[in-house]
């Protein structure tokens, strides 16, 4: 006759190390990240991020919020391997990117992510084109593909006509444009905007906040860094941060979205 058994029970570092691991359906996975900034003597100057854990899956469009100091710099920066945390783990399409050496963090940035800033960063000297280009250049992707797929990019966001310009001889809202297909251009799997209509005119502004919602709708996964609450009430989710802490975390009604989104369209 058979013993009964008592099936086995998961030890405490077993759960604690799956607790770690992020859901199947995220992109980005924070678990207990911190990052503190210390003063040459070694004492604290400042706890930026304090033990965060956060998840985005795959598709979702997430504005992060926060007052001057809040912390909302830091995560960005966390967020686009910029920086690293000074504990906790952050998992980027499956990979703990803590762990990965200089050169491979930044092999993995870009592929993986794209970034859009308030200032556009484009090369001066160089056409739209070749801006588009720069991300495949240092991937060493052959020039007739690099043209390729600028071009297929521009026109994406309604520059192709444009692409032998200058960044001077373009709009605010043109050069931002030129900016999110630079950003698309490695096909990333994040999009990261901070305060991207920060330079740009109420309707110029609202014009670059269609095209993220239209790349949302395609599936684009996108966070952005944001001060105005008009622009969060336009994203899925908002996530605010005070004294390097997640205060709040909500999914925005969708119809309510629907029409802070309508209400904000330029006019025809």
């Amino acid at each position: 006759m058979l013993a009964a058994t008592t099936p086995s029970m998961p030890s405490p570092t077993a759960r604690s190390a799956a607790a770690l691991l992020p859901p199947a359906n995220a992109i980005v996975s924070l678990r207990g990240v911190k990052r503190t900034y210390y003063k040459p003597d070694g004492s604290i100057l400042v706890e930026a991020l304090r033990t965060l854990d956060l998840d985005i899956p795959a598709g979702e469009y997430v504005a992060i919020m926060g007052a001057s100091g809040s912390g909302k710099s830091t995560l960005m920066n966390v967020l686009g391997c910029l920086d690293r945390p000074t504990a906790g783990a952050y998992y980027l399409d499956g990979r703990d990117v803590a762990q990965m050496s200089d050169e491979d963090l930044s092999a993995f940035r870009g592929r993986k992510i794209g970034f859009v800033f308030q200032a556009f960063n484009l090369i001066p000297q160089l056409s739209v084109r070749e801006n588009a280009e720069v991300p495949l250049f240092y991937q060493g992707v052959p020039p007739k593909d690099r043209h390729d797929r600028a071009m297929a990019m521009l026109k994406l966001v309604g520059l192709d006509n444009r692409a032998g310009h200058r960044p001077s001889e373009l709009s605010g809202g043109q050069q931002q444009r030129a900016a999110i297909a630079r950003a698309l251009i490695t096909d990333p799997v994040v999009l990261l905007a901070d305060e991207p209509t920060g330079n740009l005119d109420s309707t110029t502004g609202q014009a670059i906040l269609k095209v993220f919602e239209d790349l949302h709708v395609a599936g684009k996964t996108i966070i952005m860094v944001t001060h105005d609450p008009a622009i969060g009430e336009r994203c899925q989710r908002v996530v605010r941060l005070r004294d390097g802490l997640i205060e709040s975390d909500r999914r925005n009604d969708e119809a309510k979205r629907i029409a802070a989104m309508n209400a904000g369209q330029p006019p025809t």
